[in-house]
């Protein structure tokens, strides 16, 4: 067995990755979202919003196994870690393999933590819990059938909408003169488990939204505007390859203009905009943190429901094994 680095994956080994995922979703998630060979290329291909990735695979008359590892530009933010191996291979100790060649390029990377996210019921679980991984953040994933949104509901929540406030849509990259104020809403954020901060400015927010285009996917944003500020907003993204189920991006309030059901009231525009612009889209995931009570109210009165959960692991790069002894 073999674990060798993909530094500039065929298309060959793309189709191979792709398969090594498949089978393991198809294994321990049987109900769920088959991710595309489209989409698994544009994961290995793709590089850029202020971070760069690695890849390894496991290979023995074929890819057994595969890691990827996403590494921050700016030194001490967190990593991410995602560890797949085939079903008919596992407890054969590659996945330990791989993750201490992936731990390696943590340490090398300059990160302050790294984070992997699984299912809770997933076999990752004990695996990442016997390899320096604590479990900070429970998730539950969540999904809205198009067809169970009542246009009475929406009625109520968007006519009259909070006082003061109006509605501002866009696709793609967020307009000029809203650009510094869209990074601001961005920076109200939550903080990430790792205790850091995403740093935004107007420069990041249109290089993400260029990253959605490369893909080929389409960006909507709604966002409640207040004089020359975005006091709120949503984002929703259609997939090229799969427009039927489209996913759930951010959703924030900032914070001082918090208590007039903003979020609710930008989430009903946007689900009344995609009705009449992408009708094929049928559903839209999301998540929301456990303790998130707030959002998942306002997700429960839209019609969203949980489909599973998933669990968000860190881990101190001291703590992970290594390849090299």
């Amino acid at each position: 067995m073999d674990i060798i680095a993909v530094d500039d994956p065929s298309d060959d080994q793309i189709r191979e990755w792709h398969d090594v995922v498949r089978a393991a979703h198809a294994c321990d998630h049987p109900d769920g979202p088959v991710q595309t060979l489209a989409e698994t290329s544009a994961r290995l291909l793709g590089q850029g919003g202020g971070c760069r990735h690695l890849l390894w695979a496991a290979v023995e008359d074929g890819m057994a196994g595969v890691a990827y590892l996403r590494l921050p530009n700016e030194p001490g933010r967190a990593g991410e870690i995602d560890i797949q191996v085939r079903p008919r291979r596992r407890r054969q100790g590659i996945g330990s393999r791989l993750l201490a060649v992936a731990a390696d390029g943590v340490r090398a990377g300059d990160c302050g933590t790294v984070i992997s996210q699984v299912f809770a019921d997933a076999p990752a679980v004990p695996f990442l819990e016997s390899h320096g991984f604590r479990c900070v953040l429970t998730m539950r994933e969540l999904v809205l059938r198009m067809s169970d949104v009542e246009p009475g509901r929406l009625n109520g929540v968007l006519r009259p909408g909070p006082p003061g406030y109006e509605l501002v849509r866009w696709t793609g990259t967020v307009p000029d003169a809203l650009a510094d104020g869209f990074a601001e809403a961005k920076v109200a954020m939550a903080e990430l488990p790792a205790g850091e901060q995403m740093r935004w400015d107007a420069d990041r927010v249109r290089e993400m939204a260029e990253m959605v285009a490369k893909r080929g996917d389409d960006l909507y944003t709604v966002a409640a505007v207040r004089g020359d500020h975005v006091a709120g907003f949503t984002e929703i993204v259609v997939p090229c390859s799969s427009p039927a189920r489209a996913a759930q991006y951010d959703t924030v309030v900032v914070p001082e203009h918090r208590g007039r059901r903003l979020g609710i009231w930008v989430k009903a525009a946007m689900l009344e905009w995609l009705r009449a612009e992408r009708p094929e889209v049928t559903e839209i995931e999301t998540d929301n943190a456990d303790d998130n009570q707030h959002m998942l109210a306002v997700n429960e009165e839209l019609g969203f429901h949980k489909r599973r959960e998933y669990r968000e692991y860190l881990a101190e790069p001291a703590d992970l094994p290594s390849a090299r002894g």
